[in-house]
């Protein structure tokens, strides 16, 4: 092989190694529009001027932010280790301290009255991305004043669905199955990735029956108008956090990155010097 093809090929190695090796960003982001979760609820109530007494707490407790980055409520690493990197008490937040409120067991949040049978399930998907939206709801007897465990949701799901790279204008939309229940219950998502680590979470309130305090889902004009103001990088593109499991010192995969990132490097360095020495023993000749 000529000094040419062997530089050619260890930059192409190099190459290679920095598409494999660096850590990728979170790509997919959304959330459940029908039934409203609490995060689009208090988002489509304005973050600066909140309805709902329980949407003016939550600002006040965490500020405006996790509103506006109302379609990032995630785990970068979870990888299906949902109830490992999730403890109890914790389920809305994704254990996220910067989305707490969302953990907050209330019966004032808004909520959409539902009845059993089949139910349209409506989630709005800022980037959308293959994967699996698999949806519980909470077992009858459930008690919302007291914060929602993995024991609460039943463990069938009331609808599986298979997401795709392509949305339809923006929205997944599918049909479950709601069981026969009374009272005020959570309806929890989740939403994992079939080609990142990466998965989504969302809780929304559903009262059976009616006397709810109504939610609604923020408009395509109140998405529009906050997104300034949104961190979620890349216009729903990136962003997110890892989150390590119980008695773990730091998230999973965390020190290892910027490792494989700097090993990457060092190979791209490496090919680029075989290169330019191979140019100028050229020229010498």
């Amino acid at each position: 092989m000529s000094a040419y093809r062997t530089a050619g090929a260890l930059g192409a190695a190099a190459a290679t190694a920095l598409v494999v090796l660096t850590p990728g960003t979170a790509s997919a982001h959304g959330a459940v529009f029908n039934p409203v979760s609490r995060i689009a609820a208090c988002y489509a109530e304005g973050p600066e001027t909140p309805k709902s007494q329980v949407c003016k707490d939550l600002v006040a407790d965490s500020g405006t932010q996790p509103l506006y980055d109302w379609n990032e409520v995630n785990i970068a690493n979870a990888d299906g280790k949902h109830q490992l990197l999730i403890p109890d008490g914790k389920l809305c937040s994704a254990n996220r301290e910067k989305y707490r409120a969302l953990d907050w067991a209330r019966t004032d949040w808004p909520a959409t009255s539902v009845k059993a049978g089949a139910f349209g399930f409506r989630f709005r998907a800022t980037a959308a991305h293959s994967g699996t939206m698999t949806v519980y709801i909470t077992k009858q007897g459930f008690d919302p004043t007291k914060p929602l465990k993995w024991s609460d949701l039943d463990t069938t799901p009331v609808a599986t669905y298979a997401t795709s790279r392509t949305a339809d204008n923006g929205y997944y939309n599918f049909t479950g199955t709601l069981p026969a229940r009374t009272g005020r219950h959570v309806v929890y998502k989740v939403w994992q990735r079939n080609d990142s680590p990466e998965a989504f979470y969302s809780c929304s309130d559903v009262v059976y029956g009616s006397g709810a305090a109504a939610a609604a889902a923020p408009s395509e004009r109140t998405i529009a108008s906050g997104a300034s103001k949104s961190t979620v990088s890349h216009h729903g593109h990136g962003g997110g956090e890892a989150i390590a499991p119980a008695g773990a010192t730091s998230p999973a995969g965390s020190a290892a990155a910027p490792a494989l990132a700097g090993g990457a490097a060092a190979l791209t360095f490496a090919a680029g010097l075989v290169m330019f020495r191979t140019r100028r023993r050229a020229e010498e000749r």
